[in-house]
């Protein structure tokens, strides 16, 4: 049988679904607290694995070797890097990479990693089909988007970043932890997928729109991580 590790960065991304949660066992290595058990029918671990790209694959690898997790989804709040994604839309991941990784001294294009054979991690197809599908039908007053998502140890808050990152990656969102466990479940050979729903637009507004909106990011983010358990095979 399957079972979903369900990573979020922060408490709130979390919190509801740690409530709806039949907690079998609890768990505390490396200052995290990991509930395994039952939610929405579906065998799962769900953590806070707290900000940044260290702690995101540090989560990450103790799901692939206490829990033996079979896929990995990760849910929680971004910065939009396109006119077209508003604020509580959702970005749905086909890659991922870090935008702060630069070996172009080395002869890299800047975002791989070096001695790596892949620029981007690719998340899987059909958690990418299925998350799709389920936001669509419990979001309907949204906008949901697939497309590249880019990950660095930088909360993005100046239009001249965005515009760089933007340009340099075509990225649709950019956020603090995705790529991180993007890459440690593709050591691992445990697919995934990063879900992000949009709460500010990665710009000079970032500090306002932020706290405004993230409750509302985060709302459309754990709807559609419920509908997806359910209809997890």
């Amino acid at each position: 049988m399957s079972k979903i590790g369900i990573i979020g960065a922060m408490e709130l991304e979390v919190a509801a679904l740690k409530e709806d949660m039949k907690v079998t066992r609890t768990f505390k290595k490396a200052g995290m607290e990991f509930l395994e058990g039952v939610l929405e029918g579906q065998e799962a671990v769900v953590v806070r694995s707290g900000v940044g790209k260290v702690n995101a694959a540090v989560c990450t690898q103790i799901l692939a070797d206490e829990f033996q997790v079979t896929a990995v989804i990760n849910t929680g709040i971004a910065g939009s890097l396109k006119k077209e994604i508003n604020i509580g839309d959702i970005v749905i991941s086909t890659d991922v990479l870090h935008h702060d990784v630069d070996a172009t001294g080395f002869g890299y294009p800047a975002g791989q990693i070096p001695q790596m054979d892949v620029f981007s991690f690719a998340a899987d197809e059909e958690m990418r089909a299925l998350a799709k599908k389920v936001c669509e039908e419990v979001n309907p007053e949204i906008q949901v988007f697939e497309g590249r998502i880019v990950s660095g140890d930088q909360f993005i808050s100046e239009r001249a970043v965005k515009e760089k990152i933007s340009t340099c990656f075509a990225g649709y969102c950019t956020e603090m932890e995705g790529a991180a466990i993007a890459q440690t479940s593709f050591l691992n050979g445990i697919p995934f997928v990063i879900i992000r729903a949009i709460s500010d637009k990665a710009d000079d507004s970032a500090t306002m729109d932020y706290g405004t909106f993230e409750a509302q990011a985060v709302e459309h983010s754990v709807r559609l991580t419920r509908e997806f358990l359910k209809n997890f095979l």
